[in-house]
């Protein structure tokens, strides 16, 4: 029997990690709250009620550099500033939980293994802008988190930490949970308070912006999870503690769900500036098979893509920005030459198709116009008149849409486009696909010399496309092909290819 003794740091996935959001994720009892208080849970609320004023409070956010981290990375303490400001007795604090982007799964992993750090950070945020009531927005998708959240809530009102005078100080704070049923859209801040309040989940128009008129038409501070995790560290270590991490403007660490492809898939929690090809190579194991990093996406449907000849880029903020990318909640997706840039593009954008509210003509209809525009260049039938039209149809509804869905839907288009506009053209002047993804673009051929004529590739065809007798070499009739890529998978000499 091996034994292993190194630590998790000593292990290529851990080294380059610093874990603050997920630092107790895995390592207590979820559904314990005297495990949380014996990691110093709800110190930081307590030190905030016996020595510090909600000023104070506020200040400490701002100069720990803390930006939200559920997408625009608007300065957190900035934010509650603006709430803490308004002059009205009811205010609200929300946690959008509801996390919809393909492939992320933050907000769910810290819910489940963390839900006090939440409870404690909107605590924070009630005591800095003069809330006492807080909602938890969360996707019924997610049982295990809503069980766990729900549970933690009841034990925090049970020890005195959530209701009426909290550690003695006169300061009221409760919490409550609403489910919600799975929309995108509701990722949006206005969206989802219009949900809360048990209408249809659609944006409004800003301003008024939230902190002036957000649920119920009071003024609303609303952080997504992660950004709520942060918050009681910062109150407990300092500003400078927190500030000491991460680049000039990008302070701190970043969850990324680290997917596709890529031999170590899961989360990751990396200090701001942390290079794309540290995440890639070292974090993530590199890429399977011997393949070749050509790209990540980055922010989900709303983000953008970072070619590898950029993979020494530090991710924050504003580098992923100038690079028409940008963080978003924090799923990334690795691709490898075997990824065709136009059928992601097309991908992300049918996601955001399926989930427009319908609220505004620009997102509505812009989207599914371009998502057609795609669909034919993907089948072969496009020109190079239809790439000036979504070029044009993109600008469009970026600058004509509601709300941030529509507003960023054209981003993984407009990315791929600027960074990879060789394979669009292949697509509508050679067409063909050179990442052999795009099934109307293909040909599957069989290269007699290396053929043994042993008929499994006929023996696996559905549609009995593929002829030739034994140990001759057998021939694909084109127009019954399927392409379902059967063959080329059971043929052991490497005799198949696609064209």
């Amino acid at each position: 029997m091996v034994h292993y003794n190194a630590s998790l740091e000593d292990t290529e996935f851990y080294k380059l990690q610093r874990r603050v959001v997920l630092r107790n994720c895995g390592v207590i009892d979820p559904e314990s709250i005297d495990e949380y208080i014996a990691v110093d849970g709800y110190a930081a609320l307590g030190k905030a009620l016996t020595s510090m004023t909600p000023a104070q409070v506020v200040d400490e956010i701002k100069a720990s550099g803390l930006r939200g981290r559920g997408g625009g990375g608007f300065p957190t303490g900035m934010k509650w500033s603006f709430t803490a400001a308004q002059n009205n007795p009811v205010k609200y604090v929300v946690c959008n939980a509801d996390e919809g982007d393909p492939g992320a799964f933050m907000d769910r992993s810290v819910l489940e293994g963390d839900p006090h750090c939440i409870i404690e950070g909107m605590a924070l945020c009630g005591y800095a802008t003069g809330a006492h009531e807080g909602y938890v927005y969360v996707r019924a998708e997610y049982p295990i988190a809503v069980k766990r959240l729900g549970k933690a809530i009841e034990d925090a009102r049970a020890y005195g930490l959530l209701g009426k005078d909290i550690f003695g100080s006169g300061f009221d704070f409760d919490l409550y949970l609403r489910l919600g049923a799975g929309a995108f859209v509701c990722g949006e801040e206005t969206a989802l308070m219009t949900s809360i309040e048990g209408n249809r989940g659609e944006p409004r128009p800003r301003p008024p912006y939230p902190a002036v008129s957000g649920l119920f038409k009071k003024p609303t501070t609303e952080n997504n999870v992660e950004t709520f995790a942060n918050v009681a560290q910062i109150i407990l270590n300092g500003a400078d503690w927190f500030a000491s991490v991460g680049t000039e403007r990008s302070k701190g660490t970043k969850v990324f769900a680290l997917g596709g492809k890529i031999n170590n898939t899961g989360l990751v929690e990396v200090p701001m500036g942390t290079t794309l090809r540290q995440i890639v190579e070292v974090v993530g194991g590199g890429i399977p098979n011997g393949k070749h990093f050509k790209a990540a996406q980055t922010g989900g449907p709303s983000g953008g893509c970072i070619p590898a000849s950029m993979i020494d880029i530090e991710i924050d903020y504003d580098n992923l920005v100038a690079q028409g990318a940008m963080m978003g909640s924090g799923g990334m997706i690795i691709m490898d030459e075997d990824t065709c840039m136009v059928d992601i593009a097309k991908f992300f954008l049918q996601f955001t198709v399926d989930e427009s509210c319908g609220k505004c003509t620009a997102c509505r209809i812009g989207t599914k116009r371009l998502y057609e525009l795609l669909e034919k260049i993907t089948d072969g039938k496009g020109t190079l008149e239809d790439l000036d039209t979504m070029e044009t149809l993109c600008r469009y509804i970026k600058d004509n849409s509601l709300c941030g869905l529509g507003q960023t839907a054209p981003n993984p288009v407009l990315s791929t486009y600027s960074r990879f506009p060789e394979e669009y053209k292949a697509h509508v002047v050679d067409k063909k696909c050179p990442a052999g993804v795009c099934k109307s673009l293909l040909t599957y051929v069989i290269d007699p010399e290396k053929c043994k004529g042993c008929t499994a590739c006929a023996r696996v065809c559905p549609v009995g496309a593929i002829s030739g007798t034994v140990k001759e070499p057998h021939v694909i009739d084109a127009a019954k092909c399927i392409k379902c890529g059967s063959c080329m998978e059971r043929c052991k000499f490497g005799a198949i290819s696609k064209k």
